[in-house]
């Protein structure tokens, strides 16, 4: 595995930026800036990365594909075309981003919908569309597991998978997004066996993070930082690096750069790498 985080860190040129990810043991990294930065500071951020031995593990999306408004979604279509043939160029694994929904104010929020046939269709279409725009040769289009959309499981991700019918569709792998029950999480372990069985060869990058259950009615999950859940994370890395033993795991949602420092510090003592 390449371990990396979704913090660019506080830097103020590409070089920094390498610098500071390459200090902190670092392998991978989430590329800090769009297509719309332009493409002389593209091009010297994938070079700092590149001078730095460090791998581009994600380009990310995070606009909603799916807008119910159909100017915005166009909008956010050519948003993503425009991201993903900037990921390609650059080499990134992946351009990620989560399906999105058309039933309600927030663009990544549960709703009903976002479960029905309906929307299965319009997801199939999106990403086909954006494949098919670019058509890339050294990047997947992934969307992210989500607990309230799709896909929400190994299961449904298989399907997706198979629906979409695209080689450059790959799988970004977030477990955690996916515990979403008691059996998946007290058995985590076999919920992470059972991801990297059914979706064995497709995934090409994942995030890494923790999950822990709160004292309160009724069943309620956190996401939280490394080592403070119950997710087994040796077993996690071990079955990311028998699927690839470059296989990108970013560790995100954290708020500050002491934060991502220190979680890096106890995954790297934790996994003893």
């Amino acid at each position: 595995m390449k371990l990396g985080i979704s913090s660019p860190l506080k830097h103020g040129s590409p070089q920094e930026w390498a610098s500071k990810h390459k200090a902190l043991g670092l392998e991978a990294v989430v590329f800090p800036v769009d297509h719309l930065a332009g493409e002389e500071a593209v091009m010297a951020y994938k070079a700092a990365a590149d001078e730095a031995g460090l791998s581009i593990a994600e380009v990310g999306v995070w606009r909603n594909t799916l807008a119910a408004d159909p100017a915005e979604r166009r909008r956010w279509t050519d948003y993503a075309v425009a991201q993903l043939r900037m990921a390609d160029a650059i080499g990134a694994a992946c351009c990620v981003n989560v399906v999105g929904t058309p039933y309600g104010p927030r663009w990544d929020g549960g709703y009903r919908g976002n479960f029905s046939q309906e929307l299965w269709q319009m997801a199939v279409k999106m990403i086909r569309t954006i494949i098919d725009a670019v058509r890339p040769t050294s990047t997947k289009f992934c969307i992210e597991s989500m607990p309230w959309m799709i896909p929400s499981g190994p299961d449904e991700y298989v399907r997706l998978i198979e629906d979409v019918d695209r080689p450059e569709f790959g799988t970004h792998l977030d477990v955690v997004n996916m515990i979403t029950s008691p059996r998946r999480y007290f058995f985590n372990e076999g919920f992470l066996e059972e991801c990297f069985t059914k979706l064995k060869g497709t995934i090409v990058s994942c995030h890494l993070k923790d999950i822990r259950l709160k004292e309160e009615y009724t069943f309620q999950l956190e996401e939280c930082a490394c080592g403070e859940g119950s997710l087994n994370l040796p077993l996690y890395a071990r079955l990311a690096t028998e699927e690839d033993p470059g296989m990108p795991m970013i560790i995100e949602h954290l708020d500050t750069d002491e934060e991502y420092e220190a979680s890096v510090r106890y995954v790297r003592q934790e996994l003893k790498i």
